[in-house]
C-alpha cells in the first residue's frame, strides 16, 4: 500500500508541475496557488539559480548562462523539437516493448499494433506541418493583401509602420523578435515547433494538439484494456473473492487488484498515468485556444485586451477618485453641515465601486461559422484567390 500512495502522490505533484508551468499564466488562475508556482518556476527558481552559479562559477558562470539562455530563447533553435521527438519515439518504443506482446488479449485486437504507429505517424506529420509551413509571414510584396484582409479597430490596433521591417503594420499581425519578421494574425510563438503560429498555420497547429490529446487518450484506454485482460486472464477477482473471501465489491477489492498490478506491471501503470497526465494537459491547452478560435480573438491579442482594460480601469479610477474629491472639497468649502454619524460614514459607498465598467468591442467575432471558417480558410487566402480570379475573367 506504501507504494501506491507514493505512486499517487508522485502523480498528484506531477500534475501540479505540469499545469503550472504550462497554464499557470492563463487568466482562470489568477491570484491562486497555480500562478505563484508558475511565476516561481518561470522567473524564481531560474534566478536562484543565476545566483548560484554566479556564485561558485563567477561571472564567467554567468556569462555562460546568458549566452545560453540567448540561444535557448531568444533565436530560433532546434531543441525542443528534437525534446518532442524524443519523447514521442521514447514513449512509443516504451509501449511497444511493454505492452504489445499482451495483444491481441480480452478487450483489445491485434489492429491496434498497427493503429497506434499510424496514429503517432500522423501526429509527427502535423508536427511537422505546424513547424516548417510559413505561419503568414508580411512582406513588401503581400502587405497589401494583410491590410485589406484585416482593418484596424483603433483600440488595440492603429495604422503604423514596422520599426523593424519598415513596411505598414497590418492589424493583427506582430514583429516577432525571435523569428524577426512580421507575422498576420500573429497568436505566439511556439519553442515546441521552432515556428510562429500565425493565420496561415494556426489550423495546422489546432489539429496538431487536438490529434495528440486523443492520442494520449486512446494510449491510456489501450493500456487500460490490456491491464483489464490480464485481470480477466489470470482470474485475479476470482481468486480474490474465492480463496481469500474477499467481499465481491469494488471497494474492497480495487486496494488488492491496484496492489497486484503494481506488482506485476509496474512499468504499464507508469505509462498510463503518464499519459493520462499529459493528455489532460493537452486538452486544456486545446480548449484554451478553441476558445479564442470560436470568438476569433489570438493570444497576443488577450493580452493587448487585458493592457486596455486595466489601463481604461485606472482612467475610470483616476476621473471618479478626482470627482469625489472635489466634491469632498466643494462641501468643506460651502456652508458648515452637522457632522455624519461616524458608523455610516464607515459603510459609506466607495466612489470607486461605481466607476463605469469597460466594455470591449472585438470587430474580429463574426460569429461562430464565421470565426471557424477563417480558421480553416485565412481572410488573406482568399482575398489571394478573388484578385486571381477577377484578373482572369
Amino acid at each position: 500500500m506504501e507504494v501506491q500512495w507514493i505512486l499517487l502522490c508522485h502523480g498528484l505533484v506531477t500534475t501540479l508541475v505540469l499545469v503550472s508551468f504550462l497554464c499557470g499564466q492563463w487568466p482562470i488562475f489568477e491570484g491562486t496557488p497555480i500562478q505563484r508556482i508558475h511565476h516561481f518556476l518561470i522567473f524564481g527558481a531560474y534566478d536562484y539559480f543565476q545566483r548560484f552559479v554566479g556564485f561558485v562559477f563567477g561571472a564567467k558562470g554567468t556569462n555562460a548562462i546568458s549566452s545560453v539562455e540567448y540561444f535557448c530563447c531568444d533565436r530560433p533553435n532546434p531543441i525542443l523539437q528534437i525534446i518532442y521527438l524524443a519523447i514521442v519515439g521514447g514513449t512509443y518504443f516504451l509501449v511497444a516493448n511493454s505492452s504489445f506482446g499482451y495483444i491481441p488479449g480480452y478487450y483489445i485486437g491485434e489492429i491496434h499494433r498497427y493503429t497506434s504507429l499510424l496514429a503517432v505517424g500522423v501526429g509527427v506529420l502535423l508536427f511537422l506541418l505546424t513547424s516548417f509551413s510559413d505561419p503568414g509571414t508580411v512582406k513588401a510584396d503581400n502587405v497589401s493583401q494583410y491590410l485589406s484582409a484585416y482593418p484596424y479597430d483603433n483600440v488595440i490596433y492603429s495604422e503604423k509602420e514596422c520599426s523593424t521591417c519598415k513596411i505598414p503594420k497590418p492589424a493583427r499581425s506582430k514583429h516577432c523578435s525571435i523569428c524577426d519578421r512580421c507575422v498576420a494574425r500573429f497568436d505566439h510563438h511556439c519553442g515546441w515547433m521552432n515556428n510562429c503560429i500565425g493565420e496561415r498555420n494556426i489550423q495546422y497547429f489546432m489539429a496538431f494538439l487536438l490529434w495528440h490529446t486523443l492520442l494520449c487518450i486512446y494510449g491510456t484506454v489501450a493500456i487500460g484494456l490490456i491491464l483489464a485482460g490480464q485481470i480477466k486472464e489470470f482470474k485475479v477477482i476470482d481468486i480474490l473473492t474465492v480463496y481469500y473471501g474477499i467481499e465481491n465489491s469494488f471497494r474492497s477489492l480495487s486496494p488488492h487488484v491496484v496492489q497486484w498490478l503494481l506488482g506485476a506491471y509496474n512499468t504499464q501503470i507508469l505509462l498510463m498515468v503518464f499519459l493520462a497526465i499529459v493528455s489532460l494537459s493537452l486538452a486544456g491547452f486545446f480548449g484554451y485556444h478553441a476558445k479564442l478560435c470560436l470568438t476569433n480573438t489570438t493570444t497576443n491579442e488577450t493580452f493587448k485586451w487585458q493592457e486596455y482594460v486595466s489601463w481604461q480601469r485606472k482612467l475610470n479610477e483616476a476621473r471618479a477618485s478626482s470627482a469625489a474629491l472635489k466634491a469632498s472639497i466643494n462641501g468643506m468649502s460651502s456652508e458648515r453641515k452637522p457632522p455624519e454619524n461616524k458608523w455610516r460614514a464607515m459603510f459609506r459607498r466607495s466612489p470607486l465601486k461605481d466607476v463605469e465598467v469597460v466594455v470591449t468591442n472585438n470587430i474580429y467575432d463574426k460569429g461562430f461559422f464565421q470565426n471557424i471558417l477563417e480558421i480553416i480558410m485565412p481572410l488573406s487566402r482568399r482575398q489571394l484567390s478573388l484578385r486571381t480570379k477577377s484578373k482572369s475573367g
